[in-house]
């Protein structure tokens, strides 16, 4: 006997017959009047293995589940569960998050997604199977309602880890091309002073010039010299690329 089955249940041989002892994939089953819905609760990110939870239907139109209550509103809170953590999900999505926290949200929307597409082809199956049952038809709607928000969760997350990826890889271009323009100024002066530290470090600093007695004068046209002979070499020196100039 399956251990899916509650022990209160008088399920035909038929249907107890049918189910193993894992919930397997969703389903519906039909047997002289009686139908039996097998569904997966709301997957768990990263658990592979799926919870079940059956929903019977009796011939005289009374409603039982495993876990939920009886009567049809278990169905209807099995479908509010899904309901809830798609808007919680939506809510994380929302907000500003990091690439880290995007991937979570795609991670849980895939086998959302997933598990509610099955469940409402399982109550679309379940409608045609008991077209009187007008419960059905506002569950299978629902159903539907909920497919279709979780296809948009799992697209939406999907669009937003692929734009943080793409910010976070332009903000990066743009640090490196700061610290390739800090790198070729260093180089620039470089060029500029270590040729002028080699050549006073093996001549000295006192050879007489002809300078010595030229005043505060000298000493600032030295200056003014050095820094246009500086600016002349910055300006012949090719700047790095900016990564976001054109091709």
């Amino acid at each position: 006997m399956s251990r899916l089955i509650p022990r209160t249940w008088d399920l035909p041989a038929a249907l107890r017959d049918r189910l193993g002892e894992s919930v397997g994939k969703q389903r519906c089953m039909l047997h002289q009047g009686h139908l039996l819905m097998v569904l997966h609760e709301v997957p768990k990110p990263g658990d592979a293995a799926r919870a079940g939870r059956l929903f019977w239907r009796k011939p005289d139109g009374a409603w039982d589940s495993s876990s939920g209550g009886a009567g049809i509103q278990g169905l209807v809170r099995h479908l509010d569960d899904f309901a809830k953590v798609i808007d919680l999900l939506e809510d994380r999505l929302a907000a500003a998050l990091p690439a880290s926290e995007i991937h979570a949200v795609v991670q849980a929307a895939a086998p959302l997604a997933r598990t509610v597409r099955n469940l409402q082809k399982v109550l679309q199956e379940a409608r045609d199977g008991v077209p009187s049952e007008r419960e059905l038809i506002l569950a299978r709607d629902r159903a539907y309602e909920l497919e279709r928000a979780a296809d948009l969760l799992h697209h939406d997350a999907g669009a937003a880890l692929q734009f943080a990826v793409a910010r976070q890889a332009e903000e990066q271009t743009r640090a490196a091309y700061r610290l390739a323009q800090a790198g070729h100024r260093l180089n620039l002066l470089a060029a500029l002073a270590l040729p002028l530290m080699a050549i006073a470090s093996v001549f000295g600093m006192n050879l007489a010039s002809g300078l010595e007695g030229g005043g505060v004068a000298a000493f600032w046209g030295i200056v003014a010299g050095s820094l246009i002979l500086g600016a002349s070499i910055y300006a012949a020196t090719p700047a790095p690329r900016d990564p976001k100039a054109g091709a």
